[in-house]
């Protein structure tokens, strides 16, 4: 049993996660910014498992250290750090994007992730031991227009993963990468500010990946062997080819 740290837990991949880590019956804290949300979410798994809920803004580095500082001795021992939390706004050029979304992508994309990092690390080195799972996206590895910034910062936590995979290894600490592709979740609604006609539009036509998907390669990922460290692994829905082309039905 691990005790795992998930941040973005009250929706899409978080939330899928945290489901798929408490039927393996390791022990959960589950973050997130919706303290109603959260405690839902500890009402259903704490039926299976242990669940302690932490409610804070990854992207506000004071809300973060006072939080993870807040955590009672006996749930200080991170074994596993999911971080999952993000978003992306909107949908424009360069020229005419809205600066306050560009912020928000790499304050909470990259700068949360991390803040979050930066308290749970000194921890695992200390045990020699602990795994980290970063979040990214196919946007990493290729970039498209009208979303340059989200681009920018999914690639930001390819650097960041493969430069904790440097700094750590030594440790015994694994670093994973985790690069989703089409996530039917509520990305694009946050994406396009509510725009529900428009979020279902980029599902249309195909099967996307589910968050459970994702869930499950994670889940893989953190329960492989002890000599095992899956380092990147990519995830695309099978009409996918590359972020911007998906093969739609008729």
């Amino acid at each position: 049993m691990k005790t795992i740290l998930i941040t973005g837990a009250t929706s899409g991949i978080g939330k899928a996660t945290a489901v798929a880590m408490a039927k393996h019956g390791h022990r959960l804290i589950i973050c997130g910014r919706r303290t109603a949300v959260l405690d839902t979410l500890k009402e259903q798994l704490s039926s299976i498992t242990e669940v302690f809920s932490l409610t804070f803004d990854v992207s506000c580095l004071q809300e973060v250290e006072a939080a993870i500082n807040s955590l009672p001795e006996h749930w200080r021992t991170i074994d596993v750090l999911i971080n999952n939390a993000g978003n992306a706004h909107g949908l424009e050029p360069l020229s005419e994007g809205n600066t306050a979304d560009w912020d928000a992508m790499m304050d909470g994309n990259v700068k949360g992730l991390l803040y979050v990092s930066k308290m749970i690390i000194p921890g695992m080195k200390e045990r020699t031991s602990g795994h980290i799972v970063n979040i990214s996206s196919v946007a990493a590895r290729q970039t498209y227009a009208f979303g340059v910034v989200y681009c920018a910062s999914k690639k930001a936590v390819d650097a960041i993963s493969e430069g904790m995979r440097l700094e750590l290894t030594e440790f015994g600490i694994k670093v994973t990468n985790i690069q989703p592709g089409a996530v039917e979740t509520d990305f694009s609604m946050v994406r396009f500010k509510g725009d529900e006609e428009r979020a279902r539009s980029v599902y249309a036509g195909y099967e996307a990946l589910k968050a459970e998907d994702v869930a499950h390669a994670i889940s893989y990922c953190v329960h492989a062997p002890a000599h095992v460290m899956i380092s990147d692994l990519t995830i695309y829905p099978s009409a996918q080819s590359e972020p911007r082309t998906i093969y739609r039905k008729q």
